[in-house]
């Protein structure tokens, strides 16, 4: 792709590069490309810039995980600014706001980005993070958290505390999610069966 981008206009050959959200629209970070970080970023569909400071080429997500998986390119009328839209991986600030102005960062559907948080939780060290903990300890034991939230919501839904019987329903909620993503499902193809099945 050749979009005629203007790399020499500014001294140091680099552009900005506007990053936003492919779905919600919202404007993620700000960052500088040089041509070699705008070719790299098409080429491995991961959002790359020349850090500055680093004095290199640097892929958002290199060490966090929160990487930026690309969606398009394009370029301003003056050809010396980019539009980069992606799918974050999880927060894109440093700070571990969703974005660098700490707006919140998910569409209607909470429960998507969460799934996407769940994946990402699960690749870190489960001495840091509940997910990853409960992932270590393979299908079973995520089964059976499952079973013991689905009973403790029966049980509050028997009384009249509307709090607790709330805060049981979410955290069974919340394990179906690791539960689906353990067998390689999200909630989307559950979503799909129910679909299917009232169509008949």
């Amino acid at each position: 792709m050749n979009m005629n981008i203007d790399f020499k206009k500014y001294s140091d050959g680099l552009v900005p590069a506007v990053v936003q959200d492919n779905d919600t629209q919202k404007v993620l970070m700000l960052g500088f490309m040089n041509d070699e970080a705008l070719q790299k970023t098409m080429k491995e569909g991961k959002v790359t810039f020349y850090s500055r400071s680093k004095k290199r080429l640097w892929t958002k997500g290199e060490e966090s995980g929160n990487f930026l998986e690309l969606r398009s390119v394009a370029a301003d009328c003056d050809h010396d600014t980019l539009l980069i839209k992606a799918h974050p991986l999880g927060p894109v600030c440093h700070t571990g706001a969703d974005t660098c102005w700490s707006e919140k960062n998910h569409n209607e559907n909470f429960l998507q980005y969460l799934e996407d948080i769940i994946e990402l939780r699960k690749k870190t060290s489960p001495e840091t993070s509940y997910v990853a903990s409960l992932f270590s300890k393979g299908i079973n034991k995520i089964a059976q958290k499952v079973g013991e939230e689905a009973v403790e919501t029966v049980i509050e839904a028997k009384d009249d505390n509307d709090a607790l019987f709330l805060n049981e329903a979410a955290d069974l909620l919340f394990h179906y999610l690791i539960l689906l993503n353990a067998k390689g499902y999200r909630l989307k193809d559950v979503t799909r069966l129910l679909q299917e099945r009232h169509s008949k």
